[in-house]
């Protein structure tokens, strides 16, 4: 069995995907949590110098969404054709476009007037529109609804649900006119290993 350890910081970020995958896989990890403190040494021994990291029996693997599709392939979920794993790529796209936007606005612009503007924009335009789009994949899945491939999970589920963790906590009410995607996040809380986790890990904005 492969030893694995995570190289992130103490937050969700782009490294969750990866401590999700290997907790629905029944996986177990060392999840080196960074401090602010030790990252400019930890920078200077990594030869990327970013993280996540993922070290497999000592080989080291950069880049969070091709160690989180490489775990998928290994695990069972990244889509059991060529046609599934297309699917889950869209979402798992879709997500890469939708997070990076509104981290953009909500954590790192600084201009208080340009930030409202763009807030504006994603609560009006962006949000709504990406929604829309994951019920209309749910709607693709050619399962019951519940999963974005059939009737397992999937990478894509994952995906969303950690997504749309960090934005609930900006909007409670977020998918309120979306039942699909209440469903489906649903589903995803009772894939194996995931209730655990989640009730154990450390509670952080994003």
């Amino acid at each position: 069995m492969p030893k694995y350890k995570l190289h992130y910081f103490g937050v969700r970020g782009r490294g969750e995907i990866i401590r999700l995958v290997l907790t629905v896989a029944g996986q177990d990890f060392e999840d080196r949590r960074i401090t602010q403190e030790e990252w400019p040494k930890v920078k200077s021994e990594i030869p990327s110098g970013q993280v996540p990291l993922l070290e497999v029996d000592g080989k080291h693997m950069n880049e969070s969404l091709a160690i989180a599709r490489y775990l998928a392939r290994e695990y069972d979920l990244g889509g059991k054709t060529n046609h599934e794993q297309y699917l889950v790529d869209r979402v798992v796209g879709a997500v890469d476009d939708y997070f990076t936007k509104a981290v953009q606005i909500l954590f790192l612009e600084k201009d208080e007037k340009k930030k409202a503007e763009l807030q504006k924009a994603l609560d009006d335009e962006h949000t709504p529109r990406f929604l829309k789009l994951f019920t209309k994949y749910l709607e693709e899945s050619g399962g019951d609804g519940d999963f974005f491939v059939g009737n397992s999970g999937t990478l894509a589920d994952l995906a969303v649900h950690d997504c749309f963790t960090t934005f609930l906590k900006q909007n409670d009410k977020l998918l309120d006119k979306y039942p699909k995607l209440q469903a489906n996040r649903k589903a995803t809380e009772a894939l194996p290993h995931m209730a655990d986790y989640l009730a154990k890990r450390p509670d952080v904005p994003i």
